[in-house]
């Protein structure tokens, strides 16, 4: 009964020791931030506001393990219940660390993106710079991931007499680990390309498979371009490097519309083009740089007008179109009433055509 009792007292003791230790690391871990907290909302710069946010949660775990690490030394247990403890807690130091450091990626995507504003009419170098943050910034993420992952299985002895004897063998694994990742490997690179090329921006207007729509995130693998109808088409990252597309804001915002119409040869042109500047002029939508009438085509029905006008970004340019297209059909339909497409055909009488004894 007594060596029971010991025994119980060796493995009680040290997780008694180790529970209060770890009540006191998040003591320790509440006050602090609460202070951080107090003076981060004390000050007007972004840094100790961000450092605060991201890096509460990832301090909550690596605080009490540091100070389990500590004391594990200074225990007296079994052998079996020590090592166990010093793996378990090794492998969490290993997350927290890492979790750490992806959270301190945050904190410097906060604090470059807090210099550009993406909500401004001329916002080319701040989409520039927020696509670049994204990709690097998921880059980032997985490399951490990984070697996070690799040290933690380190730890393992069965690991590394694995990882010895693949060391031996590292030719024939690279090539098959090569072929089977190529894929991947390829998309990751594609990733990269584009953080540095950067074909396509966060909020950039493309067409896309004849969709129009907006680059609404961009990751590693895939980019999700958002729909003027509010769908979502995921496209392979691959895509926008292989194969063309259209990037209506890829130099500047500012874009020409253009609105067709097809009217009798009765019409006068001079009426039409005077009704477009006046409706142009009206019009809050209009960026005041292009306003233009031209006769295009000209059928054995019909003319075709077709009317030129520049809006300062590719929503504004759509629903200029759509007003200048109805308040001109309109202006004709008021004052040319015979002015639209007619079929012009010769009716005769069959009967006087037939012969006399028919």
């Amino acid at each position: 009964m007594n060596v029971i009792i010991q025994n119980m007292e060796k493995i009680v003791w040290p997780l008694g020791t180790l529970a209060a230790v770890l009540l006191a690391a998040l003591l320790v871990h509440y006050l602090l931030f609460r202070a951080l907290d107090r003076l981060a909302r004390g000050t007007k710069t972004i840094v100790d506001d961000s450092l605060v946010r991201h890096l509460r949660r990832p301090a909550r775990l690596i605080i009490p393990i540091l100070a389990v690490s500590f004391l594990l030394p200074l225990l007296t247990a079994p052998p079996r219940m020590l090592i166990f403890l010093k793996q378990t807690f090794s492998l969490l130091l290993i997350i927290s660390v890492a979790w750490l450091l992806i959270k301190l990626v945050y904190v410097l995507e906060d604090l470059i993106l807090n210099q550009y504003s993406i909500d401004i009419k001329d916002n080319l170098e701040a989409r520039r710079i927020y696509t670049q943050i994204q990709i690097l910034k998921k880059v980032v993420i997985v490399v951490v991931g990984v070697l996070a992952l690799a040290v933690a299985l380190m730890t393992f002895e069965k690991v590394r007499q694995l990882g010895t004897t693949l060391l031996a063998s590292a030719g024939i694994v690279g090539i098959i680990v090569g072929l089977a990742a190529q894929k991947s490997i390829s998309t990751l690179f594609a990733g990269i390309q584009m953080a540095i090329t950067q074909p396509i921006r966060i909020d950039d207007v493309v067409i896309v498979e004849n969709e129009w729509g907006r680059i609404e995130e961009i990751t590693l693998t895939y980019v999700v371009v958002r729909i003027w109808d509010l769908r979502r088409l995921i496209v392979p990252i691959t895509y926008f490097l292989e194969k063309p597309f259209q990037n209506w804001t890829r130099i500047s915002a500012d874009l020409l519309g253009t609105v067709f119409l097809y009217v009798d040869y009765t019409v006068p042109v001079e009426a039409v083009r005077a009704e477009l500047k006046r409706i142009l002029e009206s019009s809050p939508l209009w960026d005041k740089q292009v306003c233009t009438l031209q006769v295009t085509n000209a059928t054995e029905r019909t003319v075709e007008l077709r009317a030129l006008m520049s809006a300062a970004d590719s929503s504004r340019a759509w629903e200029l179109r759509c007003d200048v297209r109805e308040k001109l059909i309109g202006f004709i339909r008021r004052n040319y009433p015979d002015g639209f497409p007619k079929v012009r055909a010769e009716l005769t009488d069959r009967n006087t055509e037939l012969p006399e004894n028919s």
